[in-house]
């Protein structure tokens, strides 16, 4: 048995595994998938399931190296309820080994219908491939959930031992009866709004040309609507999916040269419209509108550590924090400072896609952290990624310059390079400091002495 997508409401509305073929076992079907009236999160802060939203996603389980099974449930479903003891039990016993998350299906529903849930609870296991996960065929009692949580670990460290990572292609397919997203986030376009809302703006845009009478249209409708859902909430709104009826926006369609429906472009500020090729999934859209998002997005930028505040907030928004200990100014000046900065920056400009923090800071300003990595007041320039989430990091032992730091970043990037434990196994105790004001340093000013009135001879007779 599983739970239909929402709380069934009639008979003729419940969708279980197997089919209804008489009264009374429509019955139970009722029973097994009822809307339970209290409802509440099944999971809560004190257990070792980890809550994911759309808003930690990303960086808790697509950037993770780590093996993530996700259960996608409702509060309101039965089997859910049911499971929820031994999912708990199974992260218990997992913790440390492979993360086990649980998704508000029914409250994030973009998020379960970017990866094609039709039923609760739907578990998926996010293993090399991150952004093709797989379905668990598995057991639902605690130990099949440990059971099949180290079998996939063990498929996972041998496609890694073999040299096989996965890849990146977010192929999931949807059906066309439910759409996962929300229509309002497609954006409607038309002859009058297009030039103010697409090409004025410095957001990306994808644009559908459809007529509503065209069967690839309708097809296409659902996946749309997931998709612009989906992007909306993992850019920020720096990517935007809009529709243009052709049929009667014709002005803005023959601008564009529209011949056949659905015809889909990519506007960005200043560019000539290209055409999208990809599929037509909201999984390949998906993808397509995250690559465009990495592509024109910002670099990280890079902060100096003059607080505490500063190191949390970059690091625990981040897979991981590059943190480079600069030599001091007096021995550098401004423009030895600059060029090691000038470095850093193109780094991050390079790595933008893996959205890590970048952070810098004087040698002998912040002694304990660099005690905890291990630098302890020499061979400046140093740099070390810091993972805060397993306190673990890694050294630069190369040199430090563009050559250097892509082959130390590329292997950490590949799951290779040694790391240690960070002192103590906690972040070490932040300094603040004033700014570097940009300009080279400055001696301290000795302080003059007048020796006219002193006697010398008086000296030399104490000696």
């Amino acid at each position: 048995m599983c739970c239909f997508l929402s709380p069934p409401s009639t008979l003729s509305r419940l969708q279980c595994t197997g089919s209804i073929k008489t009264t009374r076992r429509a019955l139970i079907g009722v029973l097994g998938c009822s809307l339970v009236l209290a409802v509440q999160a099944l999971y809560s802060a004190s257990d070792d399931v980890i809550e994911l939203t759309p808003s930690n996603f990303n960086r808790e389980v697509i950037q993770s190296d780590s093996l993530w099974l996700v259960e996608f449930y409702a509060p309101w479903c039965g089997h859910c309820r049911n499971l929820a003891p031994d999912w708990k039990k199974a992260a218990t016993a997992l913790k440390g080994i492979v993360k086990v998350g649980a998704v508000d299906a029914d409250q994030h529903k973009s998020l379960g219908g970017q990866y094609g849930v039709r039923g609760f609870p739907t578990i998926k296991i996010f293993g090399a491939n991150k952004n093709k996960p797989e379905e668990y065929q598995g057991g639902r009692s605690s130990q099949a959930i440990v059971d099949g949580a180290m079998n996939a670990l063990r498929n996972l460290v041998k496609e890694r031992l073999s040299g096989r990572s996965g890849g990146s292609d977010y192929k999931q397919s949807g059906g066309g009866g439910s759409s996962g997203g929300n229509k309002k986030d497609v954006v409607e376009l038309t002859d009058d709004n297009f030039d103010k809302m697409v090409l004025d703006s410095d957001d990306v845009w994808l644009v559908e040309f459809f007529a509503p009478w065209c069967g690839h249209c309708k097809n296409l409708e659902p996946e749309w609507a997931a998709a612009a859902t989906a992007v909306k909430e993992q850019t920020k709104g720096k990517v935007r999916l809009g529709a243009v009826d052709a049929t009667v926006h014709q002005a803005v369609s023959g601008r564009y040269g529209i011949r056949g429906f659905p015809t889909i472009k990519i506007f960005r500020k200043g560019e000539e419209p290209e055409d999208y090729q990809g599929g037509r999934t909201r999984g390949d859209i998906i993808e397509k509108a995250l690559d465009l998002f990495s592509d024109n997005a910002p670099p990280p930028e890079l902060l100096e550590i003059l607080s505490e505040d500063v190191l949390k907030k970059t690091c625990e928004d981040s897979q991981l924090c590059i943190i480079a200990v600069l030599p001091h100014i007096l021995d550098t000046g401004a423009a030895g400072r600059n060029s090691y900065l000038d470095v850093m920056v193109k780094m991050a400009e390079k790595y933008k896609k893996k959205m890590w923090g970048w952070l810098w800071t004087e040698a002998g300003a912040q002694m304990e952290l660099e005690s905890s990595l291990g630098i302890g007041g020499f061979g400046y320039p140093a740099m070390a990624a810091i993972n805060t989430r397993k306190m673990k990091f890694a050294l630069l032992r190369g040199s430090f310059s563009e050559t250097g730091i892509h082959e130390f970043l590329r292997e950490l990037s590949v799951g290779r390079g040694s790391t240690a434990t960070l002192g103590g196994g906690v972040m070490p105790k932040i300094h603040t400091v004033e700014p570097w004001d940009g300009k080279d340093g400055q001696l301290p000013v000795e302080e003059d002495y007048d020796l006219s009135d002193v006697e010398l001879d008086d000296f030399r007779d104490e000696l």
